[in-house]
């Protein structure tokens, strides 16, 4: 079985989903950095819509946690996507990496800037992030005659 390993919360907002977001923002080992951008994100949050930024990233951090997700398995030389339900840890990772990619896909000038609009769309349920969620969603369902394969 896997070990858990014990996240610490950040200096400010004292939050473990703060660090997890931070340490995936994180290039190159340059932390400080990571959360420069991160902080510069919240501030502009704050500014924008006048509401504590971080419920605003609880809020977009459910809003593309997926229930299901498909795994691919080989029964007698094919292959089947299977749908398997997500563990709750594991669905909030997918969330923060997919909101990351959708934020490093997006125009814009800065990091913060990007992530900052990325987090606010997947609060209001809009978004790429959002987007992929539900595409993810629909290829679940679509083949849920391979369940039985679980």
């Amino acid at each position: 079985m896997n070990k858990i390993r014990n996240i610490e919360s950040d200096p400010i907002y004292r939050n473990r989903l703060v660090n997890m977001l931070v340490d995936r923002i994180m290039r190159n080992g340059k932390k400080s950095l990571a959360y420069q951008i991160f902080y510069q994100a919240m501030k502009r949050i704050r500014q924008k819509t006048n509401r504590n930024p971080l419920s605003v990233l609880r809020q977009a951090v459910r809003g593309v946690t997926p229930d299901v997700v498909t795994e691919t398995k080989r029964v007698g030389g094919s292959t089947y996507r299977v749908p398997v339900e997500v563990i709750p840890a594991e669905g909030k990772a997918l969330a923060i990496r997919w909101s990351l990619i959708a934020c490093r896909k997006r125009s814009g000038r800065s990091m913060a800037l990007r992530s900052s609009d990325e987090l606010m769309d997947a609060a209001r349920n809009s978004g790429s992030a959002v987007r992929k969620k539900e595409e993810t969603h629909k290829v679940a369902e679509a083949n849920k005659a391979f369940a039985h394969f679980r």
